[in-house]
């Protein structure tokens, strides 16, 4: 349920590390499912001392019981093991690997003051190890998110100038030209924008510090530079690329839309194909409404509908009363519960994530603990996740407070659902814009990016089929989110 690129899965950076660096145990991968968990909770429970300290262990056992615990996300418990193996072996070549476990689960639960003194360590005292240059890196984006961006945009140029052929310097590049616009420092960005390009010329890093400066110059309402910097993206190869043709085009349209030529801002959304799985097709579709193009928006509009009535892939509600009830308890779309869980699960209740998300609603147990109070669940444990009503309870609560704090964008609520509410609060106002086509074109995490195009266009199909209590809609009452004349009011 959650994720980045450079920051990127972020679980699953440090399980790969698990199983492939010092970490790793000589004879190969560890199995790190509910199996696993169960066992190396039974060893752990049944080995401890009388003073309820974990038993001398191997500095290898160590590891190999701190990576299952860290892949089920039971941090508190990996972190013990870390913590022993570098009390009892503090020369054993794994302390680096323990360190950066350690800082990582920390930021995992977002207690971000106390990951950073174990990045720092890290740099300070292992600057020749892999995860001596990762912790040293990682201070960067701790900072970030403790709110000095300055200070991150520093340690990234820092990352850059010590380690200029680090595994992720082409990350730190492209991090450094955000995070110094999070800063507040425009123009520093431009010059790092163009460092980036010269740098990384012909590769998909500089076709991404171009789409940078794009969201930039759309930040600042620079309209005549953002509809250039698209053509140039347009002449550019995007794949590989955080953007895509239908994404550029609509930035240029609505750019020129800013400007007043209205008739060829409605010239290039039209150029956006729309369809059953088409985000910015659909948002092209809704702006031509605006424009007063209502014949070509009403016919692309007619197309999708029929595409979708047509279509085998939403012809089910599955789990329609408990979907029902807990929506109308927490003021939510159900047709969107029911978008968010057939991306995250396929509606297959006993679906896990190699993030350790469990059940329809692809649930972490750290979520799952935090908000299972608030859907009257004092204790959960992660068996619980696999139960439906369980997982869509808890969803639901969690979804809940997204949407107070990211009211009437539901792109936002769905990007915070995958890729944390912390992120995209940042991604809003670096964005400076309530359209959500912009928003979107500022979520940094690839992967987040995907989540939100694809469970947008399954709330689309959801509510062009079925009304808000999920029965279904009649050909001429076919409207919600798929409608334009319903729909253009409400876009800036």
């Amino acid at each position: 349920m959650r994720l980045r690129s450079t920051d990127s899965p972020l679980i699953l950076i440090v399980a790969a590390a698990l199983a492939t660096s010092a970490l790793a145990l000589s004879n190969g991968a560890i199995a790190q499912g509910d199996a696993a968990l169960a066992a190396v909770r039974r060893l752990d429970q049944a080995s401890r001392t009388s003073n309820g300290e974990l038993a001398p262990l191997s500095a290898e056992e160590h590891m190999r019981r701190a990576a299952i615990y860290f892949a089920n996300r039971a941090f508190a418990e990996a972190r013990a093991h870390w913590q022993a193996l570098i009390t009892r072996y503090p020369n054993d070549e794994r302390v680096p690997a323990a360190l950066f476990g350690i800082g990582r689960s920390f930021y995992q639960e977002r207690r971000y003051a106390e990951a950073l003194p174990f990045f720092e360590k890290l740099g300070r005292d292992y600057p020749n190890s892999r995860e001596g240059r990762d912790g040293f890196y990682f201070v960067a984006p701790t900072l970030l998110r403790l709110g000095r961006a300055a200070e991150a945009a520093s340690r990234y140029q820092a990352y850059i100038a010590r380690f200029p052929a680090g595994e992720r310097i082409a990350d730190a590049y492209l991090n450094t030209i955000d995070t110094l616009r999070e800063a507040g420092k425009p123009q520093e960005a431009l010059d790092w924008i163009e460092r980036t390009r010269q740098k990384f010329a012909g590769t998909p890093t500089a076709t991404n510090a171009l789409f940078a400066h794009l969201r930039l110059e759309i930040s600042r309402g620079n309209w005549t530079k953002a509809v250039t910097l698209s053509d140039e993206l347009l002449r550019s190869p995007l794949t590989g690329t955080m953007t895509s043709v239908a994404e550029v085009n609509y930035l240029r349209a609505y750019s020129l839309e800013r400007l007043g030529n209205s008739a060829e801002a409605a010239r290039i959304y039209q150029l956006i194909p729309d369809s059953i799985y088409s985000y910015y097709g659909w948002l092209a579709t809704m702006r031509l409404m605006r424009l007063g193009q209502r014949a070509q928006a009403i016919a692309r509009a007619s197309r999708v509908r029929d595409q979708i009535r047509t279509s085998a892939d939403f012809g089910e509600t599955p789990y329609r009363e408990i979907v029902l009830r807990v929506a109308k308890e927490r003021g939510l779309d159900p047709r969107l519960i029911l978008a968010i869980m057939r991306q995250e699960s396929a509606f297959r209740p006993q679906a896990r994530s190699r993030a350790a998300a469990r059940g329809l609603m692809q649930l972490t147990i750290d979520i799952a603990q935090k908000y299972g109070p608030r859907a009257n669940l004092s204790e959960v444990g992660e068996m619980d996740l696999y139960r439906p009503e369980i997982s869509i309870q808890i969803a639901a609560a969690y979804l809940a407070e997204l949407t107070k704090l990211f009211p009437q964008l539901p792109e936002a609520v769905v990007a915070s659902y995958n890729g944390g509410e912390d992120n995209v609060a940042r991604w809003l106002e670096r964005s400076g814009k309530r359209d959500p086509g912009i928003f979107t074109a500022e979520i940094g995490f690839a992967e987040t990016k995907d989540y939100v195009f694809k469970v947008m266009n399954y709330y689309r199909a959801y509510c062009t089929l079925y009304t808000a209590e999920l029965l279904p809609q009649r050909p001429d009452e076919a409207q919600g989110v798929n409608s334009p004349e319903k729909n253009a009011s409400s876009i800036p």
